[in-house]
């Protein structure tokens, strides 16, 4: 059989379920609401779920990779949208030059990292 995968969603924890679903909203992500403590967020053909979970240990490991077209564009946006005056806890972090190509990242209200990447 051939397995044909129609999509990859991954769950992302959140400390305050209504923070966070604002803060995802912020970045450009339109909200589903499948039920009271699950939502899907969804950008263009891109989603995951956020779930209304706080488990520290899960959410200080969770890392999303966000591959961009220009990292230095999407740094400048992030920058203008000045996500920490908003949320507490939310830091935007420069971009980093890799070997492989350049990232800046995002840590979220609850603590998951989003890295917003580059690749050469």
């Amino acid at each position: 059989m051939d397995l044909e995968i129609i999509s990859l969603r991954t769950f992302i924890g959140s400390k305050d379920f209504s923070i966070s679903k604002s803060f995802y909203t912020d970045l450009g992500f339109q909200e589903i609401t499948l039920s009271a403590s699950l939502s899907l967020f969804r950008r263009n053909e891109f989603s995951f779920y956020l779930k209304d979970a706080y488990v520290e240990d899960w959410l200080n490991n969770t890392m999303l990779f966000i591959e961009v077209k220009d990292v230095a564009e999407c740094f400048e946006w992030l920058t203008s949208l000045q996500l920490h005056k908003n949320y507490p806890g939310v830091k935007l972090i420069p971009i980093k030059k890799n070997d492989w190509g350049d990232e800046c990242f995002v840590l979220d209200p609850a603590g998951a990292l989003l890295h917003f990447g580059q690749f050469r």
